[in-house]
């Protein structure tokens, strides 16, 4: 694939989201392709972030002094942040590319997959927070981005997967509703592993 069809998602998709999902919905891009060259060096920026954040100033939990792990435990927090990461883009595309048939809307997997990088670029641009890893800043930081993130989903959907904007409307409020549904499980999955002692010793 030309590198013409990967400069809206780097540039255009933040500031011109509308002419970008107008280009996307021109084009069938390979899944493999789009994950490779773009959705994977923006995956690795929020653990990087992190990584460096927290090595540098502990994080900031609320109490007085913040909490510094070994190097290596940040390490395997940083990899475990990003193979959720991967996951959740994987598994969103699957979900989204199997509701698309019952809404009327475009099944190519690879739309799926560049549109839900679309929608996940202003949290990756965003997650510079993670530099200082401060409860309140990052919190101050990612919600209006997430907002801005949903809109980018009920943006998209009618644009990219060619359905009207009703139905555009349901299926992102469909995949809302699933994605909530994942982040509730993963913070129950992650303190059922922490108790069970897989993740690094906090000395609490």
């Amino acid at each position: 694939m030309s590198s013409e069809i990967y400069s809206f998602l780097l540039f255009k998709s933040l500031y011109q989201p509308t002419e970008a999902f107008k280009q996307l919905a021109q084009v069938d891009p390979s899944p493999v392709g789009i994950m490779l060259r773009y959705s994977l060096w923006l995956l690795i920026l929020p653990p990087a972030f992190s990584l460096i954040g927290a090595a540098n100033f502990g994080w900031r939990l609320g109490a007085a002094e913040p909490l510094m792990l070994p190097t290596q435990a940040l390490l395997l927090v940083s990899c475990a942040y990003f193979l959720i990461l991967i996951i959740g883009l994987l598994s969103t595309s699957i979900i989204s590319r199997w509701m698309a048939s019952t809404y009327a809307a475009s099944t190519s997997l690879g739309r799926h997959v560049a549109l839900i990088t679309i929608v996940g670029e202003p949290l990756a641009v965003a997650s510079l927070a993670h530099l200082f890893p401060d409860v309140l800043l990052n919190i101050i930081v990612l919600i209006p981005t997430m907002i801005w993130s949903m809109f980018l989903l009920y943006k998209g959907i009618p644009i990219v997967l060619e359905t009207t904007s009703e139905r555009g409307m349901l299926m992102a409020s469909s995949l809302v509703g699933w994605l909530l549904v994942a982040a509730v499980s993963l913070l129950g999955m992650s303190m059922m592993f922490w108790t069970l002692g897989v993740g690094p010793l906090l000395g609490v």
